[in-house]
């Protein structure tokens, strides 16, 4: 089947594109910023500053330093709401100004939030577990208690936008919950039970993420280096993203700017390892979302690969990859080298990297890399960013605990 032909296929009912989108990264904040940032190849690991790390013999991560809620949010006040979920409602209003959405108009139709995360408000727990250690029970300041449930995230990106009439839901599939967020958002607007959805994922480096992962010797001590043969492991990122997603015809008839479809999904889970990912089970969702998208593997022309940077992550992926494109699959990016690992967000960040891409003709670099891994046969697009006409990008996303997720995202040349 073609493009032509897929695209205008009604088995999967209205089709769905992006319009707009919000980021919040280490590397930037905003599109043109972002776009600069992966363009340049920018690595945005510094040391950790928001919390003590005396005692850790390395202690870098990929902290966003110049994000000053009050400069972002209209309606709620920065004091009623944790890091995240100002991050996430940031990034919300950045993409309905982005997509040229009138709020007014928003509030009278089929609306929908979805916002995905790892660990929720993670900081405020850090310092509810102080304040306990402290004082006990009775010293737990009040707001915090009330600001960490994680239903919250989403409940605030609607309060900043004032949509008391959408459906506001938070995926907390920890790793993929971004790419979630965004099937999610698809299969509603496909099911006509909604006509735009802000979709996308939020999350912060915090102590308890930090601590448990060093423990677990993932934490690398410079950088993330996906793909090298003497990668050592990962680090978080703060940041948020969050795209907004409508049916074709809603954006054609307010005239919006198209920047990509998003045209195929699927969602799988290992059921094995709480840790190790399955290469089979991967492969066979990457195979299912490109079947959603009446897309061959031949016609991919980028994937842009969770690359977390850990020993075994990278190969996995890898091996899964060229069980999916055969021994010569198409380029395979990792932007986590650049932003760290922005866990609930990852995803997201991912997409709006790839929809970048699509728009700009480049393909973001996989930064750090130094070593090539016989274990991981790819064209890793090393350091330098690559010009390349994108047509067609499958984003991959694997979540802690085996949650698998891949997003397909297409040019529209008809829109």
């Amino acid at each position: 089947m073609s493009i032509e032909d897929a695209a205008t296929s009604s088995s999967h009912g209205r089709r769905v594109v992006v319009t707009g989108f919000g980021v919040i990264s280490s590397v930037g904040t905003g599109r043109a910023e972002f776009l600069s940032a992966l363009r340049a190849g920018r690595c945005g690991v510094s040391p950790i500053s928001r919390l003590d790390t005396t005692g850790f013999p390395h202690a870098m991560a990929y902290e966003v330093h110049d994000f000053e809620p009050a400069n972002h949010l209209q309606q709620v006040k920065p004091e009623d709401c944790g890091r995240v979920s100002a991050q996430g409602a940031a990034a919300a209003r950045m993409a309905v100004d982005d997509a040229g959405l009138d709020l007014d108009d928003l509030r009278a139709e089929r609306g929908l939030i979805a916002i995905g995360t790892s660990a929720g408000e993670s900081i405020d727990v850090d310092e509810l577990a102080a304040a306990e250690i402290a004082g006990g029970l009775g010293g737990l300041p009040e707001t915090l208690v009330r600001r960490i449930m994680p239903g919250r995230l989403s409940v605030t990106v609607a309060a900043e936008l004032g949509l008391s009439n959408v459906e506001a839901v938070t995926i907390p599939t920890v790793c993929a919950a971004g790419n979630y967020a965004v099937g999610y958002g698809l299969d509603a607007i496909r099911l006509g039970e909604a006509d735009v959805a802000l979709c996308g994922g939020a999350d912060a480096v915090s102590r308890v993420a930090f601590a448990g992962f060093y423990r677990l010797r993932a934490w690398a001590p410079e950088q993330v280096r996906p793909f090298d043969k003497d990668r050592e492991g990962f680090m978080f990122g703060d940041g948020a993203a969050v795209l907004v997603l409508e049916s074709l015809d809603h954006a054609r008839r307010r005239g919006a700017t198209v920047l990509a479809e998003v045209a195929g999904l699927h969602l799988n889970c290992d059921a094995e390892h709480p840790t190790k990912p399955s290469a089979k089970r991967i492969a066979q969702c990457l195979d299912g979302a490109l079947r959603d998208a009446s897309t061959e593997p031949a016609n991919v022309d980028l994937v842009v690969a969770h690359g977390s940077g850990t020993k075994i992550n990278d190969p996995t992926e890898v091996s899964a990859i060229r069980q999916v494109f055969g021994e010569e699959p198409p380029p395979v990016t990792a932007v986590k080298a650049m932003i760290g690992h922005t866990a609930g967000a990852a995803g997201a960040h991912a997409c709006i990297a790839a929809i970048l891409g699509i728009l700009h003709d480049f393909i973001p670099p996989t930064i750090n890399f130094e070593t090539p891994d016989p274990d991981c046969l790819i064209d890793c697009v090393p350091n330098v960013a690559r010009p390349a006409r994108l047509n067609t990008v499958v984003v991959n996303s694997l979540g802690v605990g085996g949650q698998n997720a891949s997003v397909v995202l297409r040019r529209l040349e008809d829109a």
